[in-house]
């Protein structure tokens, strides 16, 4: 081998290497579900809404708990409804959040006379689980608490309500072969694809292209936590909906761009509505205007399951 060879031999060595380095960090620092220091903790005062039904949620819930089909425990929590109902919502939280942090959104529901399931996704909150699956894998488990639902009471009729990853799980969710018991869907903030929100992030953050660290991280992602980042494309599991499905987001998320709602609410071929929230930012539409919210919520639901 001449000595241009191996300079060049050298230097894409030096390049693959740096890369497969630059891929498990950008892994850890998005999938592995420790504190993110790009995520902005909220500081503003707790309206009387939030504070009412975080009291309403400590005195109120029982757990439940499955096994994934991966072997994970899984936790969540139950509120039954005040009378006894066919009506239940299962309610997903964002990244790197939790079920507790969700109790705005159930009371909502609690209040239409549903009973109400708050899901910790997988390596959140108190369920088990080594990486976040932005609602790819997430969406397997929905279809088991779905199941858990139907097998105590058979009757039943489900609504999905996610927000932000949450609203990209229920997406991700509606294009899986579900039972007739799931009625429909309201998601909030939800991402078009884990491709497309990581390379927006990865310009936002670092100001890095998506390629090539983005297939280079899909790759690890797909090594280590058993899944592509293609593969979490909600846009493609909106083509095999024709369930109904409202669509909200704020026209000021820097987070998950508000551009991705057109996206989403085209993809869909089921009965659809949009709600946009002037001024609202990344998971903020419930906060900024709770009243429109919770009416539009309602006259939604109520369309489907009366």
């Amino acid at each position: 081998m001449n000595r241009t060879a191996k300079i060049i031999l050298g230097i894409a060595l030096f390049l693959v290497v740096g890369l497969i380095i630059a891929g498990n960090y950008f892994y850890a620092y998005a999938v592995i579900p420790t504190k993110k220091d790009f995520i902005a903790t909220r500081s503003e005062k707790k309206s009387t809404q939030l504070s009412e039904a975080e009291n309403w949620f400590k005195n109120n819930h029982r757990t439940w708990r499955l096994t994934s089909k991966d072997g994970l425990k899984l936790a969540a929590y139950y509120l039954p409804a005040k009378t006894t109902q066919h009506k239940t919502v299962i309610i997903a939280h964002g990244y790197m959040g939790q079920a507790t942090d969700m109790p705005q959104y159930a009371k909502i529901y609690h209040d239409l006379g549903y009973n109400v399931l708050m899901p910790d996704a997988r390596g959140h909150g108190k369920s088990e689980g080594d990486y976040i699956g932005f609602g790819w894998p997430e969406r397997k488990d929905y279809l088991q608490w779905i199941n858990q639902i139907i097998e105590k009471d058979s009757h039943a009729e489900i609504v999905l309500h996610g927000v932000s990853m949450g609203g990209a799980t229920v997406m991700m969710t509606s294009g899986e072969k579900l039972p007739n018991n799931v009625k429909a869907f309201v998601e909030d903030c939800g991402y078009s694809s884990v491709t497309a929100e990581l390379s927006y992030q990865l310009k936002q953050l670092f100001n890095l292209p998506a390629f090539p660290l983005v297939p280079v991280t899909s790759l690890i992602t797909k090594i280590r936590a058993g899944y592509f980042w293609s593969e979490a494309d909600a846009i493609k599991q909106l083509k095999k909906n024709h369930r109904p499905m409202l669509f909200i987001h704020g026209d000021k998320d820097d987070f998950v761009p508000y551009s991705m709602l057109a996206e989403v609410y085209h993809a869909t071929k089921g009965p659809k509505e949009r709600y946009v929230v002037h001024g609202a930012k990344h998971a903020g539409s419930l906060t900024k205007d709770p009243d429109m919210y919770q009416e539009k919520v309602t006259h939604f639901v109520q369309q489907y399951v009366p």
